[in-house]
């Protein structure tokens, strides 16, 4: 999205009709209004992220709230780096928000080391548990909470899907950020499925862009291979380079979400993020309106996806079987 500033950017959606809620009413009577803070592990430059951020914005508004209006948002962008998105969480938090939204687990992990009392909506985190956020999901206990977007027996599922497109293949590279302490669980339910569809897996562990280019190429000097990408800011960030080694080298690859298909992956299985988006808007709503976190339970994701490109299929010349394409939810010309 052009012409957007990184600090305190302001979208402003519509003009209808706006609910004052009691915290806005309040605030306003104190002349200042209520305060949202977001935080996202996507490129400001990536319009995948702005897509999001417009999913949350139209939910916020149809729920009544409008940036500038009765309420103020303010937005930071960390991209992939840690550090940074470290930095800009103290400068979200200092301007002490009534509620801040994280996008993605490293902009949870960083927000909740600056605060342990504003309220915190996360989304696109897989394992809230095991990241030390909560100890229980029906009713959060701290000052986090939010919406998970994988389960992580969704691993055996990109094994069948891979070996229904290409029966042939026999080795597939697990493509991974060690620095995301999630991979490991996911590599751990796809061992477990690999044997009963016969391939071997190669765990790919990438950092950066220029890694991701030599570990494909490596491992595609062998037959029959096939990637399976994880979930991870690093291969989000990078999923270009991950698309177009896939294709160069003609490996079948599935991704975690709809946004690698649409920008030319071959296919992918995983939650519907925006869903994950208009549901989050829910959450900051009840906050802004007076709800305690422990009221509001951490949520699972509702809806899967599958998606295929099928001019990728042709690129790759894959005889993609109808019933596979029958079953997708959505099939790119």
């Amino acid at each position: 999205m052009s012409g957007i500033r990184r600090r305190d950017f302001v979208i402003l959606l519509g003009c209808g009709t706006v609910a004052a809620w009691p915290l806005a009413a309040r605030a306003q009577q104190a002349g200042a209004m209520p305060r949202i803070g977001l935080l996202s592990v996507f490129a400001e430059s990536d319009p995948e992220g702005q897509a999001l951020i417009k999913e949350l914005m139209q939910g916020l508004q149809e729920l009544g709230w409008v940036n500038g209006r009765n309420v103020r948002i303010n937005f930071r962008f960390g991209g992939v780096d840690a550090a940074h998105i470290s930095t800009l969480a103290t400068e979200l938090i200092e301007l002490r928000p009534d509620v801040v939204l994280a996008s993605g687990a490293l902009a949870a992990t960083a927000l909740r080391q600056q605060t342990l009392s504003i309220p915190i909506v996360f989304v696109q985190v897989v394992d809230p548990v095991s990241a030390g956020f909560v100890t229980n999901l029906a009713r959060p206990e701290g000052n986090i909470t939010g919406f998970t977007n994988f389960e992580f027996s969704v691993g055996g599922k990109w094994l069948q899907l891979l070996k229904e497109c290409a029966p042939s293949v026999d080795r597939i590279a697990v493509v991974f950020d060690p620095a995301n302490p999630t991979w490991a669980a996911y590599l751990r339910t796809i061992e477990a499925a690999a044997p009963s569809f016969g391939v071997r897996l190669i765990p790919a562990g990438v950092r950066d862009a220029a890694e991701i280019t030599q570990r494909i190429a490596t491992f595609a000097r062998d037959p029959n291979g096939a990637l399976v990408v994880l979930p991870s800011p690093v291969t989000i960030g990078h999923r270009e380079t991950i698309i177009v080694a896939a294709a160069r080298h003609r490996l079948p690859t599935i991704y975690p979400y709809r946004f690698f298909t649409v920008d030319g992956g071959l296919m992918s299985y995983g939650s519907d993020v925006l869903d994950s988006y208009r549901r989050a808007a829910s959450y900051v709503d009840r906050i802004l309106r007076g709800a305690k976190v422990a009221e509001l339970p951490v949520q699972q994701p509702i809806k899967y996806e599958l998606t295929i490109n099928v001019k990728t299929v042709k690129t790759l010349g894959l005889a993609m079987p109808d019933s596979l394409l029958a079953r997708a939810d959505e099939v790119i010309e």
